[in-house]
């Protein structure tokens, strides 16, 4: 294990806290997952960004991780809380199609997402339709005491737990107007358990329970999968800040109430927060948001927009542009030049102390995670002539391991990414700028400015001079 202490803030105490794992042996992570009913966009994408991050660094702290990502694909609903349709149900009746390949369709595109940001899988994935009969037996445990029917369902009755809603701090007006009304609720901040199928109605996804047909709620997922999967008690439970008001105060709740004790579940409550537009927060419920895909058609690498989250800290916002997204593959082919001009000159390590950046990054990333700082001592390392070769490449492995920008492996053929709308393919644009090379060599001037247009033309811009030895782009 490296030497700085890890500490980490803990949302639940609005402070800075040393991270103590409850198990050395077994340090458990839960993130809530993605709701498979569309792509997600990049503003989800950061929070697993950031989730990859804090798993690869108590990784590479020496502890060994049990990591859960649960996957949504039955009862979030349109709404934060207890109104409007269930996404899922919703996506089938707009699509026309079966809501069952829908769920795996997302669930696919999401792990292609993850592999494409160099985001570890976590140990296990789990999907919220299994765990079903689990989520009836947590609700009939916890009914008698803490919950009540209504036409519509049964629901959790937040006054019969201590300090409910204590994650999310002082009241939120904001939160609360998250929160549609529902005829019947003793508490406004009172939650769905079960929610039975209208009369009438039929949904794709539904389920026998003592409380009627239909369909659980949101929250108790990631309760019963938490417990089944990490236990009662566990290290870390990480989500978006959009969470932290309402969806993690009721699986706190539920946690309460199934223990009939004040323990959470969670030890650290951890929130990444928003990546924002000129326009305000990315939300799918607009119509037009960015996915990871887009952004690739416009010809950035997916770890240009990695490389962009992480030279922000995890708990402040932000701004996506696409200026900001380009000067992160700039850095990003900076740092690949860099590597490959290292592996050309490299022979045997010579053992040559590189302690002093292990030590620096250890310190960064010990300090809740700051990557904005880790990112300068990655490039000092890069830019260190006293330092051989070899011995840059095996400290950059330590900072592979944590930053998981891939830059060991990472080539600059694959930093030449096509957007979606290019004419040309790159063996012609390498035939063309041999034909310039040669025509340059025999001083033809006008042929080799006329290639430079042409492929100009085609959306190729030639890089004469450029610092970094690339000899072409796409124009984006």
């Amino acid at each position: 294990m490296t030497s700085t202490p890890l500490v980490l803030y803990n949302s639940l105490t609005r402070r800075l806290e040393p991270f103590r794992p409850i198990d050395p042996a077994n340090v458990r992570v839960y993130s809530c997952g993605p709701t498979v009913y569309h792509y997600a966009h990049i503003g989800n994408l950061r929070a697993y960004v950031f989730t990859d991050t804090l798993s690869r660094v108590l990784t590479w702290k020496g502890w060994p991780l049990t990591h859960v990502i649960n996957i949504t694909d039955v009862g979030h609903l349109t709404s934060d809380a207890d109104a409007g349709d269930d996404k899922m149900e919703a996506a089938a009746r707009r699509s026309g199609q079966d809501i069952w390949a829908i769920a795996r369709h997302y669930t696919d595109a999401f792990t292609r997402n993850l592999d494409d940001l160099n985001i570890r899988r976590p140990t296990h994935m789990p999907l919220a339709t299994d765990h079903v009969a689990q989520m009836i037996e947590w609700g009939v445990a916890i009914a008698e005491r803490h919950c009540y029917l209504l036409p519509d369902g049964l629901y959790f009755d937040t006054s019969t737990v201590p300090d409910y809603g204590r994650l999310a701090g002082a009241a939120d007006d904001a939160a609360q107007a998250r929160i549609d009304a529902v005829a019947g609720k003793r508490q406004p901040q009172d939650f769905a358990i079960w929610r039975t199928t209208p009369p009438g109605e039929t949904r794709q996804m539904e389920w026998d329970s003592p409380w009627g047909r239909g369909a659980p709620g949101w929250h108790l997922e990631c309760s019963v999968m938490s417990r089944k999967y990490l236990g009662a008690a566990f290290d870390i439970h990480t989500g978006g800040i959009d969470h932290r008001e309402i969806h993690h105060p009721n699986e706190i709740a539920q946690n309460q109430a199934y223990c009939e004790c004040e323990d959470t579940g969670a030890t650290f409550w951890i929130h990444n927060n928003f990546l924002v537009d000129r326009t305000g927060k990315m939300s799918k419920s607009s119509g037009e948001f960015l996915t990871l895909q887009r952004l690739v058609d416009r010809g950035f690498h997916p770890l240009a927009y990695r490389l962009m989250c992480l030279q922000a800290q995890y708990r402040s916002e932000l701004e996506f542009s696409w200026d900001n997204l380009a000067a992160a593959q700039v850095r990003l082919k900076r740092m690949v030049h860099a590597v490959t001009a290292l592996k050309a000159r490299a022979e045997a390590p010579t053992g040559k102390d590189a302690s002093a950046y292990r030590a620096e990054l250890d310190a960064a990333l010990s300090d809740d995670l700051a990557t904005p700082r880790a990112l300068p001592v990655l490039d000092a390392l890069l830019a260190d002539k006293k330092l051989p070769p070899a011995d840059r490449l095996a400290a950059l492995a330590d900072f592979d391991a944590v930053l998981g920008l891939d830059l060991l492996t990472l080539s600059r053929e694959a930093l030449r990414v096509r957007p979606a709308d290019a004419t040309i393919d790159e063996e012609a644009i390498a035939a063309r700028l041999a034909d310039r090379r040669e025509a340059r060599a025999a001083k033809d001037f006008a042929r080799s400015d006329a290639i430079r247009d042409e492929l100009a033309a085609a959306g190729v811009e030639v890089m004469d001079g450029d610092p970094l030895g690339w000899d072409w782009k796409l124009a984006i």
